[in-house]
Order: C-alpha cells, then sequence, then structure tokens
C-alpha cells in the first residue's frame, strides 16, 4: 500500500516566515519524482520554486494561486511507495551511493543557495499501486464562522508578521475566521479586515440621489513592494542620514571605458567603473563600509564589500548584492552585473543574492534625471546615488567648454562617520571620475 506524505512549505531561510502561491506546477493526480518542483511562491525577497522531496502521486493541495501561506503550512500530499514511480536524475544519483530516500536539503531555499532551482516537465506516467489513490479537494473547506466569545484556546495564527499586522491595525484575531488549513488566519485575512474598518461609511442619501463614487484602488503592500516599504520606513526611523552631493566632469572616464571596450573582449560598463571606484574609496574610508549595532551600542566595520545595486523589474525596485567586490575588477564586475540583472527581471533571484549587503550604488540616471537624495539601504551606512551623464557648459582648463557632467550624491548615516569623511569620500569618488589616473596611483 501506498503511504501517503505531507510535504508542509519549507524555511526558506534568511528570516522569511510566509510565501505567497504563484502557481502550481502539479495538479492532483499528478506523478511527481522526488526533487521535482511542485509550486512556485513569492517571498518578500524573490520568486522560488519548491522541489518536493518525495515521488509518488499528487493526492491533494492546499491553497489557490494568491493564498498566502506561513512557513509549516501543508502544501501537497504525495502517495509514495510504488515501485514504478520515478526520480529526479539526483534522487537517483544519491540512491546509487546507497542513500535510498532519505530526505535532502531541498534545493533553492534554506541554508543551499548554492545551485538554483530547476524546472522540469514530468510526463505523467501509470503508477504501479496497488490500491487506488482518492483526489483530495484542491483547497481545503475554510471553517465556519465563529463568534468571538465561542472561541477558547490559541488563536488560529502561526506567522508573527500577522500577529503584529493585526496588532498594529487594531484587529482582534478572535473576531476574524481563517481562509488558511483548518482556519489559519493568513495575512490576506487581516489585510481585509483592515481595510474593512478603514473603510468610509457612505452618508445617508435620498432615493433619488446620484450613486456614491466607487473607492479608490488599493493595492496590497505585500511581497517585494511590502519588503521595500518596511525597509525604506525602517531605515528612516532608525537612521539619522545625512546627504552631501557634487558634480563631476565624467569626460575622461567615458573616454577611458570607450578605450576599453575598444580592444575587444566582454564590454565594460559605466556602473561597472563607478563601483570599481567606490571599492577603492571604501578602502580609504572604512566608515562607510559599517553598520551600527544598536543593542550593543557598537559600530561594527565590516572586513568585506559586499556591493548592492538597484535594479528595477516589473515586480519592483530589488537590489542584488555583488559578493566580495573589492576583489573583483571592472570586467568581472560588468559580467556579475549583468548575470544578477538578468536573474532580477526574471524573477529567479534567490534570497542570498539580495541580502547580506554592506553598500549599495544606485544608478538612478538610467531615469534621466539628475540627481536624487538616496534613502540608506538598511542596515547599511551609505548609499553612492549617479545622476544621469549628460552634455553641459563646464570652465575646463580655463576655458568654457562643452563636458559630461554627473551628479554624485552621498547620502550616510551620520552615527558612523561625520561630514569631513563623508566629503573626503564624496571628493575621492569624483575625482576619480574626473581623472582616472586617481585610482591607478591609488591601486
Amino acid at each position: 500500500m501506498p503511504q501517503v506524505m505531507e510535504f508542509k512549505l519549507p524555511d526558506l531561510g534568511e528570516g522569511l516566515t510566509e510565501a505567497e502561491i504563484v502557481r502550481w506546477l502539479v495538479a492532483v493526480g499528478d506523478v511527481v519524482a522526488i526533487d521535482q518542483p511542485v509550486v512556485e511562491v513569492e517571498t518578500a525577497k524573490a520568486m522560488v520554486e519548491v522541489p518536493c522531496p518525495y515521488g509518488g502521486v499528487v493526492t491533494a493541495r492546499f491553497g489557490e494561486e494568491g493564498t498566502e501561506l506561513p512557513v509549516g503550512a501543508p502544501l501537497i500530499t504525495v502517495a509514495v511507495g510504488a515501485a514504478s514511480l520515478p526520480q529526479a536524475p539526483a534522487a537517483q544519483a544519491a540512491e546509487a551511493e546507497g542513500s535510498g530516500n532519505v530526505p535532502r536539503p531541498l534545493i533553492g531555499y534554506g541554508e543551499d543557495h548554492s545551485r538554483p532551482a530547476r524546472r522540469r516537465r514530468v510526463r505523467p506516467v501509470t503508477a504501479a499501486v496497488s490500491a487506488p489513490v482518492v483526489a483530495a479537494p484542491v483547497a481545503p473547506v475554510a471553517a465556519a464562522p465563529v463568534a468571538p466569545a465561542a472561541i477558547a484556546g490559541p488563536v488560529p495564527v502561526i506567522s508573527p508578521l500577522v500577529r503584529k499586522l493585526a496588532k498594529d491595525g487594531g484587529v482582534d484575531l478572535r473576531a476574524l475566521t481563517g481562509s488558511g488549513p483548518e482556519g489559519l488566519i493568513l495575512r490576506a485575512d487581516v489585510e481585509a479586515a483592515l481595510a474593512a474598518l478603514r473603510a468610509p461609511q457612505p452618508a445617508p442619501v435620498a432615493a433619488a440621489a446620484p450613486a456614491v463614487a466607487a473607492q479608490g484602488e488599493r493595492i496590497p503592500l505585500k511581497g517585494v513592494r511590502g519588503a521595500v516599504a518596511e525597509k525604506l520606513s525602517r531605515s528612516r526611523r532608525e537612521i539619522p542620514d545625512a546627504t552631501c552631493w557634487v558634480d563631476a566632469d565624467a569626460t575622461e572616464l567615458m573616454a577611458a571605458r570607450a578605450a576599453m571596450n575598444a580592444v575587444g573582449g566582454p564590454k565594460i560598463s559605466v556602473l561597472a567603473l563607478l563601483a570599481r571606484i567606490c571599492t577603492a574609496a571604501l578602502a580609504r574610508y572604512p566608515e562607510l563600509n559599517s553598520t551600527v549595532d544598536l543593542a550593543a551600542k557598537e559600530i561594527v566595520r565590516l572586513p568585506s564589500v559586499h556591493l548592492g545595486f538597484a535594479a528595477q523589474t516589473e515586480r519592483g525596485l530589488v537590489v542584488p548584492v555583488v559578493r566580495d567586490a573589492q576583489h573583483r575588477n571592472p570586467e568581472s564586475l560588468s559580467a556579475e552585473f549583468a548575470r544578477l540583472t538578468e536573474l532580477a527581471r526574471s524573477g529567479k533571484l534567490a534570497p542570498a543574492d539580495l541580502t547580506g549587503g554592506t553598500f549599495t550604488l544606485n544608478n538612478y540616471g538610467v531615469f534621466g534625471v539628475d540627481g536624487s537624495t538616496p534613502i540608506i539601504n538598511h542596515p547599511e551606512a551609505a548609499m553612492l546615488g549617479v545622476g544621469r551623464i549628460i552634455d553641459k557648459p563646464w570652465v575646463h582648463e580655463g576655458q568654457l567648454a562643452v563636458r559630461k557632467v554627473v551628479q554624485l550624491s552621498l547620502t550616510f548615516d551620520h552615527r558612523v562617520c561625520d561630514g569631513g569623511t563623508a566629503g573626503g569620500f564624496l571628493r575621492y569618488v569624483a575625482d576619480c571620475v574626473e581623472s582616472p589616473a586617481v585610482l591607478l596611483r591609488s591601486l
């Protein structure tokens, strides 16, 4: 007899406690192989395909597309144990080594970010099971409404984020009926209650009066947008930031880039040159590659530069991180920027690609603007903003000339340094932009 195994939403790592079902990759009755992706979920960090550690026949799915589930909630049940069920290549290799069907760390989440999840399509085959498998309902039936006074025992909430959202909004969780498995209260349930509380009550009107205009569009702050909103709000609450800026003549930098790209080989991007300048500047001014430990009341200077860069995608703004950027040359930086940008636009960045940054470079000039006051990417200590590089009148060698000018803006945490340090950092960056030979002398 096949054994029915329940596969729950696993810990996706990086402190994530819940995920939204974006798309089911299997249906009830499908045959799945070990480590085959069964569902695509969206977390506050990235899109992730979740592979199942069991091979067998899917007997139930829990949650419709668009439903948010907490870590530990059931995803699917699988009838396993039939001899003819297929296995993924990784499982076959493990079995050949004597590991059998012992579950291993799942691909694409948790502590193992070394291998990206891959989508594989498995053709359904006839499973040799000794008893028929009955397809369970796709989604569990929501619990019947229960009056607040009738509820006894703990409130059916797993996610601490849901509890905090309810507490901040003044929602009584005992008054809610959860839409999750076994009446579990999800964030969507709390958000619906908040929307009902905040909706203005229409004033009484006469029968002949025109209908009241509809409410404005409401867009939930969840997923990537919610994570960005929370991080930026926390930055404003906790970090006493200040901004300084300077205009720089980028003519020589652009000429140097053209000369580098003229010799053949991979193309060097302007962002890569600016990143290389930033890592050299941070070596001179390490105060800006740090973070503040409020609990210990200490400034922690970090040994490596994990350089974040802002990337605009259809799902919103994300900040992928280039690890150990101080050890990379412009060619390596260009390649890594291109790789991470492509993953960001396709929604395939792993959570580890979006965390651990120590300094952020924001090239908002691609939007055709000259300047901005960047908001620090908490818990970092600084962010360098770069405007568009545009032809402007400029005094060069005592003569008025048309030069390629860029505005550079540095927002910094005033707790880690004073204006002299921030000004020195920004001036060094501007000097390297105006004369790349300055960077060569510092290497």
